[in-house]
């Protein structure tokens, strides 16, 4: 048996019939086979965007969620990694190659994934390693650490002037040497991480989500990657985009102490997704006595919401739950960090095996601590 919890506005209705917002259920699949081995029972990976939910499984295996039309996904390479953005599905298997569902990248065949990776134009540069989502972009991370991106470019976020390039259809090089790529399902904004440890971010900047600071609020479309400034003492080990709003996650690495990590946001509160009540147009720390002598162990952002694991506090959150997509009874909106009752799990003794997932409007919490195979069991309960 395996354990999901799900809360938020109802992305399942073949799960979850005549069920609308404020669900909170435990979604549990049965094995059909007793004698099978328990590390064969697990989910890999929930990715989840405004319209979509893919269910990654430990055999390479995909489910897709669309409206009330759960398939499986028919790619002959076995999938290590899926990503949901608003507009966009992208899959990575195996092999490096990457495929994509997207209308503006597609328009022939809108519901049909196809392999960008190939359109590369440098052909030493089509093995992929990683991606990432936005709202309607999607980037590639090369095995030579290049990034590329594919999809709109309509506030920037492809690091382009918007008005020569609206969006591309085939993948365009943004910049060498890098490390990592930070978005967001709902994100309009982005930011890349070199292999010297500097950040850089373009995209919406409106509410100050790119952190550049005071004097760059007004410049609400930053179209040339830019190097973010002031950056919190550290190793970035995570950054998730909202659609108003950007949240850091930083190891601080002091040789006489252990390693702690801390959080900090930029952008505009009024949306309650910064973890504090006031504006703020760079990276500050968000305090909070919930994880103040914790280890994070992960993050999640929705569109205006955060979902925080942590050893010892288990699971915390802030922001936007007018879906109940926080996991709380009521649909307040939490400007700051509060604790979230859960259901007894059947592996909650070790909250880091599992892991969070949030999308616009609702939130997974699963078990997957081998990255193992749950897709029969999944199948069964539709």
């Amino acid at each position: 048996m395996n354990d999901c919890l799900f809360f938020g506005s109802n992305q399942l209705p073949t799960i979850f019939e005549n069920e609308l917002n404020k669900i909170t259920k435990t979604i549990q699949f049965e094995n059909e086979n007793e004698n099978e081995n328990e590390n064969e029972k697990q989910i890999k990976q929930i990715s989840t965007g405004c319209f979509s939910t893919i269910f990654l499984f430990e055999n390479g295996k995909a489910i897709e969620y669309v409206t009330e039309n759960p398939s499986k996904i028919k790619i002959e390479e076995n999938i290590q990694k899926v990503t949901v953005g608003c507009s966009n599905e992208a899959i990575l298997t195996i092999e490096g190659n990457v495929f994509v569902k997207e209308e503006d990248i597609n328009p022939q065949n809108p519901n049909e994934f196809i392999n960008i990776s190939s359109l590369i134009e440098d052909t030493n540069d089509r093995i992929i390693e990683d991606i990432v989502s936005g709202a309607n972009s999607i980037y590639l991370l090369t095995s030579n650490q290049n990034i590329y991106g594919i999809g709109s470019n309509e506030y920037g976020q492809l690091g382009f002037d918007s008005k020569t390039l609206e969006e591309t259809e085939k993948p365009i090089l943004m910049m060498k040497n890098v490390s990592k790529i930070f978005s967001g399902n709902s994100s309009y904004h982005i930011f890349l991480l070199n292999s010297n440890q500097e950040l850089f971010g373009c995209g919406n900047n409106e509410y100050g989500q790119v952190g550049l600071g005071e004097s760059k609020k007004e410049e609400t479309k930053i179209q040339k990657l830019t190097k973010i400034q002031n950056i919190p003492k550290g190793k970035i080990i995570d950054i998730q985009c909202g659609m108003f709003h950007s949240i850091m996650l930083i190891e601080d690495q002091n040789e006489n102490e252990n390693p702690k990590r801390k959080l900090y946001s930029c952008g505009d509160s009024q949306f309650n997704g910064l973890g504090r009540r006031e504006d703020t147009y760079e990276f500050t720390e968000i305090k909070s006595s919930l994880f103040e002598n914790d280890y994070i162990i992960e993050i999640s952002v929705g569109c205006d919401h955060t979902l925080i694991l942590a050893y010892n506090s288990k699971l915390i959150g802030f922001g936007d739950n007018s879906y109940g997509q926080l996991g709380i009874e009521d649909t307040r909106l939490e400007s700051t960090p509060i604790q979230i009752e859960l259901p007894k799990l059947r592996f909650n003794e070790n909250i880091s095996n599992y892991h969070v997932s949030c999308g616009y409007y609702e939130s997974f919490l699963y078990y997957s601590p081998f990255l193992s195979n749950l897709e029969e069991d999944l199948i069964k309960t539709i």
